[in-house]
């Protein structure tokens, strides 16, 4: 394939309509940004394709909610759409689950350098430069289904560059079978390419934001260039203002460093100098193992000092979540005591092997009468993992008390302890 040399930008999934998550509490000094951090990334997309000059923009997918986002959402897109116009910039939109304009009537007025592709079926639309086609789009709105219907993305043999605009989950193998040059898939958060499903590339570009820590990483865009060649270059580009990332510390981690107050301070560090000066929304997991030589205390109050300590600099880095997992068993020679702590460790043993089903909570509620209602029925009715987990937090408080007294949290540099 040879032709003329063009760009364009892949975009998709603003969820302008969602906020940040995993966050049980929304701190007050990043409040203001937290709630305008999915706008600042879309707005990105769009000052992108101003300042690096490119021929379109493709839009897959999941822009809006049109009731939940208002008509700020709406008036968000028409004013960048209109500014993309008056750049002789075009728009392709395939809309996805989210974003069904048909919620909006007659309420919603596009600039006419915007195309939206219909939900029941595909159609071809083309890029022209001064009278000449660069490129042919083909695409499909989401009808309503999770998967991406390949075949249903038709189009006449042609020798400009085609690219496939959809929304919805496939595989390289489903989507070789379209023979387009690019596909631009929506649908999907995190960036994803699959490799061997067009010529020159398929790709999931993902949220310009992510939203939990189940969207960890950077989130962004795509900018593709395509040469005269036929040769091809996809850059991503960061458009996140804040990052969601998962720290695990094992055993390894925790025997080589003097305290674990130290190993956070150090960890964090490091994360601030890898993803520069965005900031950052982590979520720890301390899996202690059975010699561990130090004790993690109360996951409360250190997960407390990180958010004082390190939740308030420029950029921020607020930990969101800290969980301390129990070792999968303790030393054989512990249970064997004839202890206390040997009592508890066989109790909790035998509690474990049946996910502490057996363990009726209920009557230790009756001891908090001003217990929540929901917080009793929390306890009372807990889910199996939910269970679990609290039976492995109990058990390792259980052995640090047995073992140690009161749980100390970790030494600080100025060697004072904090209980």
């Amino acid at each position: 394939m040879t032709g003329e040399s063009f760009r364009f930008i892949h975009a998709s999934d603003f969820h302008l309509e969602r906020p940040l998550g995993d966050l049980d509490e929304v701190p007050q000094h990043l409040r203001e940004a937290m709630a305008g951090a999915a706008w600042k990334a879309a707005a990105t997309v769009f000052e992108t394709a101003v300042l690096e000059n490119v021929d379109f923009v493709l839009l897959s997918g999941d822009l809006f909610h049109p009731i939940t986002a208002g008509p700020r959402g709406m008036a968000m897109l028409v004013e960048q759409f209109e500014q993309l116009h008056q750049q002789n910039i075009q728009v392709f939109w395939t809309t996805g689950q989210v974003d069904d304009l048909a919620k909006l009537g007659d309420g919603l007025a596009l600039p006419p350098n915007v195309t939206v592709f219909p939900r029941d079926r595909s159609e071809q639309a083309y890029v022209r430069r001064a009278g000449d086609t660069i490129a042919v789009v083909v695409g499909r709105s989401n009808d309503g289904r999770s998967g991406l219907h390949v075949p249903s993305f038709r189009h006449d043999p042609v020798e400009e560059f085609t690219i496939a605009l959809g929304y919805g989950t496939s595989d390289a193998t489903a989507l070789a079978e379209g023979r387009f040059d690019y596909w631009a898939l929506g649908g999907e958060h995190q960036r994803r390419t699959l490799d061997g499903a067009a010529g020159v590339g398929a790709s999931y570009c993902g949220s310009p934001q992510g939203r939990s820590l189940s969207e960890t990483g950077a989130h962004g865009f795509h900018l593709v260039d395509i040469h005269a060649d036929g040769s091809s270059r996809v850059h991503f580009i960061e458009s996140d203002s804040f990052r969601y990332v998962n720290v695990e510390l094992g055993g390894a981690d925790l025997g080589t460093a003097s305290d674990l107050r130290s190993l956070l301070s150090q960890r964090i560090a490091r994360l601030q100098h890898e993803h520069g000066d965005r900031h950052l929304l982590v979520g720890w997991e301390i899996h202690l193992g059975a010699d561990s030589p130090m004790g993690a205390g109360d996951p409360t109050e250190l997960l407390s000092w990180l958010r004082r300590e390190f939740g308030h600099g420029s950029p921020a880095a607020w930990s969101v979540k800290l969980d301390v997992i129990a070792p999968p068993q303790f030393p054989q020679s512990w249970l064997e005591e004839d202890t206390i702590l040997g009592d508890f460790l066989r109790a909790a043993g035998t509690h474990r092997k049946t996910g502490g089903r057996d363990l009726q909570l209920a009557s230790l509620t009756e001891e908090h009468p001003g217990l929540a209602p929901a917080m009793e029925a929390a306890l009372v009715e807990a889910d199996p993992a939910s269970r679990a987990a609290t039976l492995d937090h109990a058990t390792l408080l259980g052995v640090e008390l047995l073992r140690g007294g009161k749980p100390r949290l970790a030494m600080v540099g100025d060697g004072k302890e904090y209980r």
